[in-house]
């Protein structure tokens, strides 16, 4: 099934299950850690949702999003370094209220990650990704992060990466962007 118009297909997102950082709020981009024993049992269940013929299925290389394509029985997603997690350099395995005592009102969205990615970069490597769901002949499926995935939904639609901000991302979700008409828009969100 494709996205009604625009031509391109849709474009499926799943944020990896629950790992013990997610869980616990810490930036996790560049450290590989395992999904937790529910978060393998919540990607198993993600199975009938994603019981379909998909043009292409992406992953991450970090091991929770290839873990949780497999489970979710996409077992050979292609890996695609595009979609890992935004590079959160200093602050990784910090929580966002540990950063806001030295940086009042930090935010991944508004301001710099000492020693890690800015949106630019960000956006420079989803944009790639955008592109190639829409080069397709079908409907893409990736699974990735929080950050990088809700980034990607911005650039998606044609937003800066700092609108990612207003795109509330659980673990173990399912979203969906498509077309309505010629104009990129959001199916399904978070669900």
């Amino acid at each position: 099934m494709t996205g009604s118009g625009g031509g391109a297909g849709e474009l499926w997102l799943v944020r990896h299950g629950q790992t013990e950082w997610s869980r616990d709020g810490r930036h996790t981009s560049v450290t590989d850690l395992p999904l937790l024993p529910e978060g393998e049992e919540v990607a198993r269940s993600l199975a009938p949702r994603l019981d379909r013929r998909f043009a292409q299925v992406l992953t991450s290389p970090r091991q929770r999003a290839r873990r949780t394509a497999e489970l979710a029985g996409h077992p050979g997603a292609e890996v695609d370094d595009d979609l890992v997690e935004w590079g959160y350099g200093d602050y990784e395995g910090v929580t966002t209220a540990e950063i806001r005592e030295s940086v009042p009102g930090w935010s991944v969205w508004t301001h710099a990650v000492p020693g890690g990615e800015d949106a630019t970069a960000v956006g420079a490597r989803l944009d790639r990704v955008v592109a190639r769901a829409r080069a397709a002949d079908g409907d893409t499926l990736v699974f990735a992060h929080g950050h990088s995935l809700r980034a990607l939904a911005a650039r998606w639609l044609g937003l800066p990466v700092s609108e990612g901000r207003l795109l509330r991302l659980d673990t173990a979700t399912v979203s969906v962007l498509g077309h309505e008409r010629d104009t990129p828009v959001v199916l399904r969100w978070n669900a």
